[in-house]
């Protein structure tokens, strides 16, 4: 079968759970948000217990902060609600407690999906990778940056800080007035709720309580991100032999997390359905693969497994799979040896 021709099966096969279901939305929101805010306000009453207790308070809250961005998420591929302004209503207000601008977010995430291994169109909302001969070819200065770019503590550590608190508060230089206008609204509305928890439980206790939701959410957002396209035999082409399919299916992982972990990411672990089909709910991802034999070829990453990502820095074109730095010196060593 051909790769057009297998993409028209996958359409097809895909299409039944392209649809959004208004009850399972309304739950999603409701066992999200709910939760959410009486966590806040049981951390806000556990200050005067223990810092301990608001702490483990947090981290829960911080899961639920990961879901919510899984909604936002849906809302900007248009898949949680059937009407696109319920989606961007609801999209923009997930977005002032996830710090992500609705518009911006939607404009980037889309190119991602349309450019998902391609290394000849890489650059917007992914990481950045380079092949090792790239890497080779860098100055100095340029390899440390990078380097300095891939360390984990740089990655996600100061990463999703830069990310959700500074770059995200500003518009792209070619965003158009709609896009500009959602980026104003959205930093207007975090700063709305922050003066008004700031009013209702003083400035000290809202930031005892923000800071760690905040950190530990920027931490699994870039953990699940990376962890679905930075797994050793991923997915990498020039754009000549690029496969929207191929990306999809071997480009974005299979993350089998734990059930709870699993809630707590809205799916998003079945990463290869939803590059496949964006148009596809978080809450039908796991039903799409459980009822489609075609879908289960995708090897699963582990919890375990995963933590095995943290050591793939450059994409190798000949070996075709992500390598560590150390690799680096074989692979000089090889191309000597090949050259002479």
């Amino acid at each position: 079968m051909t790769i057009s021709g297998s993409f028209k099966y996958l359409r097809k096969l895909l299409a039944p759970y392209e649809r959004s279901s208004l009850p399972r939305s309304v739950w999603q929101l409701f066992n999200t948000f709910a939760p959410l805010i009486l966590l806040w306000y049981g951390a806000y009453r556990s200050l005067s217990v223990s810092y301990l207790l608001t702490l483990a308070i947090a981290l829960v809250a911080a899961g639920l902060m990961v879901r919510v961005f899984i909604i936002f998420h849906d809302c900007c591929h248009g898949s949680f609600f059937t009407n696109r302004t319920a989606n961007e209503i609801i999209g923009t207000l997930a977005g002032m407690l996830t710090f992500s601008p609705f518009r911006r977010w939607r404009s980037s995430h889309a190119v991602h999906h349309a450019t998902n291994g391609n290394l000849d169109r890489r650059g917007t909302g992914d990481i950045w990778t380079l092949t090792v001969d790239e890497y080779v070819a860098l100055p100095l200065l340029k390899r440390i940056g990078y380097r300095v770019y891939r360390n984990p503590l740089i990655l996600f550590g100061l990463g999703p800080i830069y990310v959700f608190l500074i770059d995200y508060r500003f518009n792209r230089k070619k965003a158009k007035t709609a896009e500009r206008l959602n980026t104003h609204i959205t930093n207007l509305g975090i700063a709305a709720l922050a003066a008004l928890l700031c009013e209702a439980v003083g400035w000290q206790a809202f930031v005892l309580i923000q800071a760690p939701i905040f950190l530990v959410s920027g931490v699994a957002g870039f953990w699940l991100f990376y962890v679905q396209h930075q797994f050793e035999h991923s997915y990498f082409e020039k754009d000549e032999n690029w496969s929207y399919v191929d990306a999809a299916l071997h480009g974005s992982s299979f993350y089998k997390l734990p059930k709870i972990l699993q809630w707590f990411s809205g799916n998003i672990g079945y990463h290869h359905i939803h590059h496949l089909s964006p148009r596809v709910p978080n809450y039908y991802l796991e039903r799409t693969h459980d009822d489609n034999a075609t879908l289960q070829s995708a090897r699963p990453v582990t919890l375990w497994s995963s933590l095995k990502s943290l050591r793939f820095r450059i994409w190798d074109e000949h070996r075709k799979q992500l390598m560590g730095f150390g690799y680096v010196k074989q692979y000089k060593a090889e191309h000597m040896r090949g050259s002479a």
